[in-house]
């Protein structure tokens, strides 16, 4: 009998995982060629976290283009400048919007269409 408590061991720790994953994400029935029932945990689906927060940049970046856009690029980095010398919030928030190429670049294309 004891050399047979590693296998029970391990067979116990797979259908305590089994059941933990039914009662987290439901369960499957599937019936068999031969007639036996088989249930097994569905799979949990992970949702895409990735999208939102590049949807969320991308709009960022794109405000910071019209920005530049409609203050200029001289007023804009001089509000920027006088964001820096202000609290620790303003100075973060003038890393944050200072000028990028990415952001002149949409400003530039954006001009380029609106005008």
């Amino acid at each position: 009998m004891g050399e047979h408590i590693g296998e029970f061991r391990s067979r116990l720790s797979r259908l305590d995982r089994k059941y933990k994953g039914m009662a987290s994400g439901g369960y499957d029935a599937k019936l068999r060629s031969d007639g036996l029932i088989v249930i097994t945990p569905r799979k949990v689906k992970r949702r895409m976290a990735l999208l939102p927060i590049a949807v969320f940049l991308l709009g960022f970046v794109a405000f910071k283009g019209f920005l530049l856009l409609s203050l200029g690029p001289t007023s804009y980095d001089e509000r920027v400048a006088r964001l820096q010398e202000g609290s620790s919030v303003e100075q973060v928030g003038a890393f944050v919007m200072q000028s990028d190429p990415l952001s002149k670049l949409l400003a530039e294309q954006m001009g380029s269409v609106l005008q």
